[in-house]
């Protein structure tokens, strides 16, 4: 075969398949496939000597020099893997790729060279001939020269006419306004690695949130889209924005290279694209170079602050980063078990790197979310003081952490009661970082537990809009809707998140408490079976049952679940505020009332919304119901 490559052509094409060469770009049947850069560049070679043996050795001095990190072997064999998934070949039964045994690889199918789109065909004509006076004559050069210089300006001309009437019919592209990072792919040959490469992803999604901006899209909504098939048009339509930045990672020793790309999500454009190479010590400096060569290509207003943040290039001890890492990977899974081994992580880096800040800020989110509202498997006067202890400490070091002041802010009013210091920390944490999606769904429980249900909601919507395919952002939506006495609005929000996930028990209980409050009892211990089915024992879940068959008859059952609480109770922590819904909706208010002061002395974080709550309507006329919302603050006129 001819080599298509040499010939200078910038399209090259085979079977279904098209590489566009200038751009780095692999298409079939015109949509494009996602391909990181190295396995890009296998290709290429591949493609340089169609149907000839491309020896291991060539690989390695083209695209593995010696002064290359990446170890050759495995690098070499994942590229070639990768490229085999794209192309849907089979290395037994190869149509594209053949390995040749310890030697290397040919590629064998047919290749071709089309026409680029903007080359311009020459005519058939050409320049002719004129003849004169009887004898035949050329035109002479100057002639030659005149005549193509007007046809080059009428061409000028037109296509200058034809551009101003298709961008006056199409406007100009838009600005971009909103981008979503996407998992980074690990190229390290190490699936071990991948908290590595997930790590990374969020520490790049991190640096961009500051960007006031700019609407960036949350951690959550965009692992979901890991080893996705789906082209970028599509995913951007799913999540709504204008760009996305996709790369790769790939780690050896001591040094990282992170290569990343900005595409244009409606038309698949490519906008920029840079490799970087760093050493671990550097990788904080490396994500903020990133985020701030994206922000300039995409000329998005910086506010000085912005600046100031994105140009810091912050040193971490590289073992105290790789314990921050792995820190959040089990942060993320989120189960009782994952949310433990964080801790360790993240003290761990601590201890490691005393002044690193982001590394205090994990631990006291591994330790608020332990005893907050949604997971609470530790006492909340067990871990919240460490929460705030140590956000406070991620504060001193680095003052201009939103995410710090966020879960500051969070502990004042789960625990604290701190009302006005908390709403300030809020604002102050979403003024530095306004993509951050906790601080907004947080701020929402602070507001929908002061009775401010309409801002409650608008803050909700805007950690959704941040994170709209995560399950908590979508349950919590609902559950500020319920709390706002908007039951039918909360069924419809809690039946959207099932549709994302019908396995997330959270979604089946909220949706049961909407239903009891419409007297639908039938439906709400419906959901509650679907609940306790996917979480087996969650007290929470058993009160809500017990609840349920109280207000419907089923007394006898109500009264055997609240004798089992108590007695698991007695051996961990069941939280007290269930307990008084429990006993109030049997009619024991008195019992009720000794349970919300046990809540009140164990700082039950569900105790912020004693004042809103639907389910203790039957208490508000007790004046022991007014008094505790005074200790708590939240006495209104």
């Amino acid at each position: 075969m001819s080599n298509p490559i040499q010939s200078g052509r910038r399209f090259v094409q085979f079977k279904a398949f098209t590489v566009d060469l200038r751009l780095g770009e692999l298409r079939k049947n015109g949509t494009r496939i996602r391909l990181q850069d190295q396995p890009f560049r296998v290709l290429r070679l591949l493609l340089e000597n169609p149907g000839e043996l491309v020896s291991r050795e060539e690989f390695r001095q083209r695209l593995w020099p010696s002064d290359t990190f990446v170890d050759f072997e495995h690098g070499l064999n994942a590229a070639i893997n990768r490229l085999r998934e794209k192309l849907n070949d089979d290395a037994d039964k190869p149509r594209y790729i053949e390995t040749i045994p310890r030697r290397g690889y040919r590629f064998i199918a047919t290749v071709e060279t089309p026409p680029n789109p903007e080359e311009k065909t020459e005519e058939a004509s050409g320049l002719q001939q004129v003849s004169g006076s009887g004898s035949g004559r050329r035109l002479s050069r100057w002639s030659i020269g005149a005549a193509l210089a007007v046809v080059l300006a009428i061409a000028l001309f037109l296509a200058i006419r034809r551009q101003l009437r298709e961008r006056s019919a199409q406007g100009s592209p838009p600005p971009i306004a909103s981008i979503a990072v996407l998992p980074l792919a690990n190229l390290s040959n190490d699936s071990s690695q991948e908290y590595f490469a997930d790590g990374m992803t969020d520490e790049l999604i991190s640096d961009l949130a500051q960007i006031s901006a700019l609407r960036v899209i949350s951690r959550t909504s965009v692992m979901r889209y890991k080893n996705t098939e789906l082209s970028l048009p599509e995913i951007g339509k799913e999540l709504n924005v204008d760009a996305v930045l996709e790369g790769s990672v790939e780690r050896s020793g001591g040094l990282v290279r992170v290569s990343a790309q900005l595409i244009r999500a409606s038309t698949d454009t490519h906008l920029w694209a840079k490799t970087y190479e760093r050493d671990m010590g550097s990788v904080i400096a490396l994500q903020e170079e990133i985020a701030g060569a994206v922000a300039s290509e995409i000329r998005v207003k910086l506010f000085p602050a912005e600046k100031t943040r994105l140009a810091a290039t912050p040193a971490v001890t590289p073992d105290a980063y790789e314990a921050y890492l792995r820190g959040l990977y089990h942060l993320y899974n989120r189960d009782q078990a994952d949310l433990e081994e964080s801790t360790v992580y993240f003290r761990r880096a601590t201890q490691i790197d005393p002044n690193y800040a982001l590394a205090y800020v994990g631990l006291a989110d591994s330790y608020v979310l332990q005893g907050s509202l949604l997971y609470m498997v530790l006492a909340p006067r067990e871990v919240m003081p460490k929460g705030k202890a140590a956000a406070l400490r991620a504060l001193e070091l680095d003052n201009g952490l939103g995410e710090a002041y966020s879960t500051l802010a969070y502990v004042e009013t789960l625990y604290d009661w701190d009302w006005g210091k908390s709403e300030e920390d809020f604002r102050r944490a979403i003024a530095l970082k306004p993509n951050y999606a906790p601080a907004h769904l947080w701020y929402a429980m602070h507001l929908a537990a002061m009775g401010r249900h309409g801002e409650s909601i608008a803050e909700v919507k805007r950690a959704q809009e941040l994170d709209p395919l995560s399950l908590i952002m979508n349950t919590s939506v609902g559950l500020m809707l319920y709390l706002a006495g908007r039951y039918q609005d909360a069924v419809l929000q809690l039946h959207k998140a099932l549709e994302l996930d019908p396995n997330f028990f959270v979604a089946h209980w909220e949706l049961s408490l909407a239903y009891e409050q419409k007297r639908m009892f039938d439906e709400a211990r419906s959901e509650l079976e679907k609940a306790r089915a996917l979480s087996p024992g969650n007290p929470t879940i058993l009160e809500s049952l017990a609840e349920v068959d109280a207000l419907s008859g089923r007394r006898t059952q109500a009264r055997d679940i609240l004798r089992q609480l108590t007695r698991t109770g007695a051996k961990e922590f069941v939280s007290p505020y269930g307990i008084a819904l429990l006993d109030t909706a049997l009619g024991n208010t008195d019992a009720a009332f000794i349970a919300l002061e046990k809540a009140y002395e164990q700082r039950d974080n569900n105790l912020i919304f004693l004042g809103v709550e639907p389910a203790l309507r039957g208490l508000r006329a007790d004046r022991r119901y007014r008094e505790l919302l005074e200790r708590l603050g939240l006495s209104r006129n």
